[in-house]
């Protein structure tokens, strides 16, 4: 490699290196603050305030989400961002790491700009505030949108037990079946009724033996969450949600929820009773591994001297809404090391703000800022990106 290629990198380890005050700050001023999804007024104002400060010009209420933003230096290609986190867990707060999601992309942000400035580099260099992933899934709303449509890659870091690529996502498309029936008098004129409970359980029954006629890498898993309202009544409502999964979201469109909605009708039709069906959240999308992207971030991971575990067997059944990003634009979620403790814990969240954990997040900043500069140093390497994706749409 040339001499200004290894000196922009050291330059770049530098710039991250120095902003451990700023990483630092986020990491404990949201642990300290945790908010939910579409609450996170709090650190939108924190996140934004401190881009602001570096020069970012940042647009909220992306998409029509209260806290989602926009935060952008340059104008011109092309047009990398790095996708911040910031929702916490009812009860337990950061117990998934979102303050370190934050801090490790303001970081690469600002140390990109920093080292390559957009008056002196062709790029735009972006922060998107990516709200709710724990629920209604942000990035699945922005990309609907058309956030990401004119995004050239994207990047973010989830915090966990070890380095890592990333891995993949399932599908899920979640689904809730509301049966209605006719109520009476269960000890009197039961007859006279029409039970919606009974459709509900036997729907409940028959959608979790339908595993048994689709293929491998399907999850349906449901409780029961209305069955009438008093024993002595024959329930004329009853409702149940079921989580959908699949590792293709395809299988799960075409083939999956129509079986599962079969199933339902069959069990109301069977008791006379009526049914609607309704999506409580959107479709997530299975995660597209992106190749080109993978092979940057490990070399980066090497540049740092961090080691990578080998690939264990795929994970079953973890849904995110980076999945959407993915079949958006090249786009990867690396993982680094910051707890032994398991995620959605409050170990976990209470690690997120130990010398472990910033550390860790100072390192998954510069794989970021790092492999975004290699995609403008090497523009082949991002064409070859954007080419596999497109590849990939064209199969599916």
């Amino acid at each position: 490699m040339n001499q200004d290629y290894l000196e922009k990198k050291k330059a770049i380890v530098e710039a991250i290196d120095a902003l451990r005050p700023i990483v630092e700050d986020i990491a404990v001023s949201l642990y300290q603050n945790p908010e939910l999804g579409l609450e996170e007024f709090y650190a939108v104002s924190k996140l934004t305030h401190i881009l602001e400060e570096h020069g970012f010009c940042v647009r909220r209420e992306i998409a029509g989400l209260p806290t989602s933003f926009s935060a952008q230096t340059g104008n011109k290609t092309p047009r990398i961002a790095f996708m911040a986190e910031y929702d916490a867990l009812p009860e337990i707060g950061h117990g998934c790491g979102h303050n370190l999601i934050a801090a490790s992309a303001i970081a690469a942000a600002i140390g990109v700009k920093e080292c390559l400035p957009p008056e002196e580099v062709d790029v735009t260099w972006l922060v998107l505030g990516t709200p709710a992933e724990e629920t209604i899934g942000g990035k699945v709303v922005m990309t609907e949108a058309g956030v990401f449509s004119n995004i050239d890659a994207a990047f973010i870091a989830h915090p966990g037990q070890t380095y890592s690529l990333g891995g993949t996502s399932w599908a899920s498309h979640p689904i809730e079946i509301t049966f209605h029936g006719k109520s009476a008098h269960a000890g009197g004129n039961p007859e006279a009724g029409i039970n919606a409970l009974d459709a509900c359980v036997l729907a409940y029954i028959g959608i979790r033996n339908i595993k048994n006629h689709l293929r491998d890498g399907v999850r349906l898993a449901g409780i029961i969450t209305h069955g009438g309202d008093a024993p002595n009544i024959v329930p004329e409502k009853a409702t149940c949600r079921f989580t959908v999964r699949a590792k293709d979201s395809h299988y799960l469109e075409e083939i999956v929820l129509p079986r599962v909605k079969q199933c339902a009708l069959g069990a109301a039709q069977s008791v006379g009773a009526n049914v609607e069906f309704r999506h409580y959240e959107p479709l997530f999308r299975e995660t597209l591994e992106h190749p080109v992207l993978a092979s940057i971030v490990a070399d980066n991971f090497g540049y740092l001297g961090q080691e990578l575990p080998k690939p264990e067997p795929e994970d079953g059944g973890g849904v995110t809404d980076v999945g959407n990003v993915t079949w958006e634009t090249p786009c990867i979620q690396i993982s680094f090391a910051t707890t032994d403790a398991r995620g959605h814990s409050r170990e976990m969240a209470n690690d997120t703000v130990t010398p472990r954990a910033i550390e860790a997040t100072l390192t998954a900043a510069k794989v970021m800022a790092l492999s975004a500069f290699d995609l403008l140093y090497f523009p082949g390497r991002l064409e070859e990106a954007q080419n596999y994706l497109r590849a990939r749409h064209e199969k599916n």
